[in-house]
């Protein structure tokens, strides 16, 4: 993994743990229809206490979903948006990544079919079984087994 691979995944993961937890979804979410909201405010909408509330913008603020300012005696959060298309980006990514690997997985078993399917069809049954006991026994047609 890249170094710049690497910091785009801390990153993502910081973002998944905050939006993990569903009080934090939804203050993310009452945040980005109001605009903006303290934590008093975004109280009054929540099952949660404000000092509850204050916790869990301090998590969304750390992995760099909200933004705090003062204002007087309250602190207004905002959405950043940033962080989330930097994390849709970073998803894209390992999308696109796993999209070539199965397609040439696929190209494999295209070009393939009939090894595959002689490799289905002389399948045999397991070798190894529990006798009654509970030890295990080897039956014989495995090449190399004693």
């Amino acid at each position: 993994m890249t170094p710049l691979r690497a910091t785009a995944t801390l990153g993502a993961d910081e973002v998944f743990v905050a939006l993990a937890d569903p009080t934090r979804w939804r203050l993310l979410n009452l945040l980005a229809t109001q605009g903006e909201g303290t934590a008093t405010t975004l109280a009054e909408m929540m099952p949660v206490s404000r000092v509850a509330v204050t916790k869990h913008l301090a998590v969304l603020d750390r992995a760099g979903l909200v933004r705090g300012r003062r204002r007087g005696r309250e602190v207004r959060y905002v959405v950043r948006p940033e962080r989330l298309e930097a994390t849709a980006r970073w998803l894209a990514g390992v999308a696109s990544e796993w999209e070539t690997r199965l397609s040439a997985i696929k190209r494999i078993a295209e070009l393939q079919p009939s090894a595959i399917s002689n490799a289905a069809i002389s399948h045999q049954p397991s070798a190894i079984s529990s006798t009654p006991s509970g030890r295990v026994s080897r039956k014989g047609g495995i090449p190399g087994a004693r």
